[in-house]
């Protein structure tokens, strides 16, 4: 059975992982603007920065659970935030767009195995009477990140050079392989299976190329034409993967745990709508700077009561599961967070703070209920020996529909704002609350895909009805298997 040592301190390496992450993204966000005044281009042209790291995510996320269970947990875990230190180094150092985006591109290598693996690791620890518990905890520490992130971020980029922001993340990074290495458990795979290395070209290439697609397509740099040709031959990739995955006995991603509702549900509803909220830490910060014209630390006052309201729902969000079940909170909450994003298309120049402040308090609170609820409940009815691969996909396509969120909000923006310059700030304004309204219409939108869950669906994570003795035996039959494929490559 799994230490006690080990629960104990698991989730705070997991968590200390996720909070650089998370600080990271909310800081970059945060000095967009500053960055696309250094570098001489325009602010919606650095989605870019963000983008490619996302898209990066998606691509490598996928080759996670291999490598995992390959390599062992403790060792993928640790070089990943090895590789994600290094690149907040080079992208500190970066002297244009296209060397920050290449360095945003190998730190996106590094948080695709980070982040996947911890999780990985936290549902191979835990029983899943005890899951949503362990998920909260690591989350909590993790939401500090975002907390910090856009005043830390604010006052460097007043105060100092947005270079300086990503040096943030190297003594984080020291502390999280300390912690890896003295208490991540190492975990290997029951049985090896080879690399699904065509699989691997074919998902990686189409979902590079519908990405890209999507970015340069607000930009206008490509005719009509060529982009249908493009999407087609993305499309056409998409569709041999899963031609693909049929015919292999080891598939990168094996399409057929989608058969289980809980996880189907989880994933595709959790994609659609995170399309809906996925463009909001890109265009927040566009409408606080250069639409309302507030300097950047005041633009990142304005982002820490989400994460704070999303830090206090932790605390409760498995009373609220248990009390209401899955299917109703995921229901009535996504159309709550689309209630609330149409809230921001109200905010202008006269818009009282404490109106701002009360919009993103209800924003981080139905996001954190949201998220809770849909990254648990994937694993509800997932056994134990296909944990890796279910984690795997859902954090591919967690991070896929994230890359298209923002996009999709850029987007949106970019076509409503049209010819006029982005300079201009009513216009800009204007955009942006057009966008908003879109983007809270496919989120209401999105609550449809709950409609399929039943009432029961997830009490084995809500309500912990799995018998502890079952789990306990799942847990320990599992630590002597690992045991024995450690011993055998010894």
């Amino acid at each position: 059975m799994t230490s006690s040592p080990i629960k104990s301190y698991l989730p705070w390496v997991v968590a200390t992982a996720l909070f650089m992450e998370q600080l990271d993204s909310t800081i970059v966000n945060t000095a967009i603007p500053a960055m696309a005044a250094s570098l001489n281009v325009t602010p919606l042209s650095l989605k870019a920065v963000v983008t490619s790291y996302i898209l990066s995510l998606a691509v490598c996320i996928p080759i996670s659970g291999w490598m995992a269970d390959r390599f062992g947990t403790r060792r993928v875990f640790s070089a990943a935030v090895a590789i994600f230190t290094l690149a907040s180094i080079l992208c500190g150092l970066s002297v244009n767009a296209p060397m920050l985006v290449a360095a945003r591109l190998l730190q996106g290598v590094g948080a695709a195995m980070m982040m996947p693996v911890g999780r990985l690791t936290i549902i191979r620890t835990f029983p899943k009477s005890q899951l949503l518990a362990a998920m909260n905890f690591v989350i909590i520490p993790a939401l500090i990140g975002p907390l910090l992130g856009p005043t830390v971020g604010g006052l460097i980029v007043h105060w100092l050079s947005w270079r300086e922001i990503f040096f943030v993340n190297v003594p984080v990074g020291l502390v999280a392989l300390y912690l890896a290495h003295r208490y991540m458990p190492d975990y290997y795979g029951d049985k090896p299976r080879p690399l699904d290395l065509i699989g691997l070209v074919l998902f990686g290439t189409g979902i590079a190329l519908l990405s890209w697609l999507l970015e340069i397509f607000g930009e206008h740099r490509i005719d009509g034409t060529s982009f249908a040709v493009l999407l087609f031959i993305s499309i056409s990739l998409l569709a041999a993967y899963a031609w693909h995955s049929s015919e292999v006995l080891h598939p990168l991603l094996r399409l057929t745990l989608f058969k289980i509702r809980t996880f189907r549900v989880s994933v595709v509803g959790g994609f659609v709508t995170r399309l809906g909220v996925g463009g909001l830490p890109f265009l927040l910060p566009l409408l606080y700077q250069l639409g309302l014209g507030l300097p950047a630390w005041q633009s990142g006052l304005l982002m820490m009561p989400s994460a704070a309201a999303a830090m206090g729902m932790k605390f409760i969000s498995a009373r609220v599961l248990a009390r209401f079940g899955y299917r109703q909170v995921l229901i009535v909450n996504t159309v709550l967070i689309g209630v609330t994003i149409a809230m921001f298309s109200q905010v202008g120049v006269g818009t009282p703070l404490y109106v701002i402040v009360a919009i993103s308090l209800c924003m981080g609170f139905f996001n954190s209920l949201q998220f809770s609820s849909m990254n648990t409940i994937a694993y509800a009815d997932v056994d134990k020996s296909d944990s890796s691969m279910a984690s795997t996909i859902a954090s591919s396509m967690q991070q896929l529909s994230m890359s298209f969120g923002l996009a999709f909000g850029s987007l949106i923006t970019g076509w409503y704002l049209g010819d006029m310059p982005q300079s201009d700030r009513a216009m800009l304004s204007t955009a942006l609350h057009h966008a908003f309204l879109t983007l809270a219409a496919l989120t209401v939108l999105s609550s449809l895909t709950f409609w399929t869950l039943r009432r029961d669906d997830g009490e084995s994570i809500s309500k912990g009805t799995d018998s502890d003795e079952e789990d306990a035996a799942d847990v320990k039959a599992q630590a002597v298997v690992q045991t024995e494929v450690q011993t055998t490559k010894g």
